[in-house]
C-alpha cells in the first residue's frame, strides 16, 4: 500500500479529535509539485514547502506534549482508584467494571500516541525523499537531524507509561485467576470498547510502517519491539473472538 493511501486509513481509523493532528501529506505533495513545475525551482515554492513543513513538526510537538501531559495526570488517578478499590473490602462490583474499562482505553489510546509519533515521522522522510527527487536538493538529511531531536519522536515517556499501564492491567485483569467467568469479563471488558479496533489498527500500521521493506533506509524507524500486550491484541482480530464482531 502507499504511504498515502495508508496515512489516509490511519486518520480514518483514528480518534475524531485527532484526525487533524496528522501529517498534511497531500498538500505537502502539492507544494513539492510547485517547485519543480517551472523550468527553474521556485524559491517562493520552496519557501512555502518549508513553511507548511515546519508549521506541521510543531503541530506534532504541540499535540504530543498536550497529549503526554494528560497522560501523566489520567495514570496516577487510575493508579490511585486501583489502590482505593483495593483497600475496599470487597471492593463494588461496578467500581472495579469502570477501572478496567478505563485501564483499557488508556492503554489503547497509549499505543494510538505511539503510532501517531512512527506515521508522522515516516511521512516526514517520504515527504523529504520526494523533494530531493525531484528537486536535487538536500534538504532531507539536516531536516531529519533536526526531527530526531523533536518532542513529537521522543517516545521514551509514553513507552514507560504503557509498560506502567500494563502493570495496571495485571493488577486489574489478574492472570492467577483462571476461572472461565474471569476471562469472560476480561474479553467482553475489552470488546466493549470503542477504542479497541483503532488499537488493533494502530499496531498493524506500526508493523507494517516498521518493517522490512525495499524502501528501508537510513531514514527508516527500526524495526518495531512488540509491546508485552500486543500480541494478544493482535491475535483478536487475526482470529477473531465470537465476542468481537468483525464488521
Amino acid at each position: 500500500m502507499k504511504f498515502g493511501k495508508r496515512l489516509k486509513k490511519q486518520i480514518e481509523e483514528s480518534l475524531p479529535e485527532w484526525r487533524s493532528q496528522f501529517l498534511n501529506y497531500k498538500e505537502l505533495k502539492r507544494r513539492v509539485n510547485a517547485v519543480v513545475s517551472s523550468p527553474a525551482p521556485s524559491p517562493a515554492a520552496e519557501a512555502d514547502f518549508l513553511t507548511l513543513l515546519n508549521a506541521e513538526v510543531d503541530k506534532f510537538n504541540h499535540f504530543f506534549l498536550e497529549q503526554e501531559e494528560e497522560f501523566i495526570i489520567r495514570q496516577r488517578e487510575l493508579q490511585e482508584r486501583i489502590q482505593r478499590a483495593a483497600e475496599m473490602n470487597p471492593a463494588p462490583d461496578a467500581e472495579i467494571g469502570r477501572i478496567r474499562r478505563e485501564v483499557v482505553d488508556f492503554h489503547g489510546e497509549m499505543v494510538l500516541l505511539l503510532n501517531y509519533s512512527s506515521i508522522n515521522y515516516t511521512g516526514l522522510a517520504k515527504i523529504l525523499k520526494k523533494y530531493d527527487k525531484r528537486t536535487g536538493g538536500l534538504l532531507r538529511l539536516p531536516v531529519i537531524a533536526g526531527v530526531l531531536q523533536q518532542p513529537f519522536f521522543t517516545t521514551e515517556l509514553i513507552s514507560k507509561l504503557v509498560k506502567d499501564c500494563e502493570a495496571m492491567m495485571e493488577a486489574v485483569f489478574p492472570a492467577t485467576l483462571a476461572d472461565e467467568d474471569t476471562c469472560h469479563r476480561r474479553d467482553l471488558a475489552v470488546a466493549e470498547q470503542t477504542i479497541f479496533r483503532n488499537t488493533v489498527a494502530a499496531l498493524l500500521t506500526m508493523q507494517e510502517v516498521r518493517s522490512g521493506s525495499s524502501t528501508v533506509g537510513h531514514f527508516s524507524l527500526p524495526p518495531m519491539t512488540p509491546l508485552p500486550e500486543s500480541d494478544w491484541l493482535l491475535q483478536s482480530v487475526q482470529q477473531p473472538s465470537p465476542l468481537i464482531p468483525t464488521q
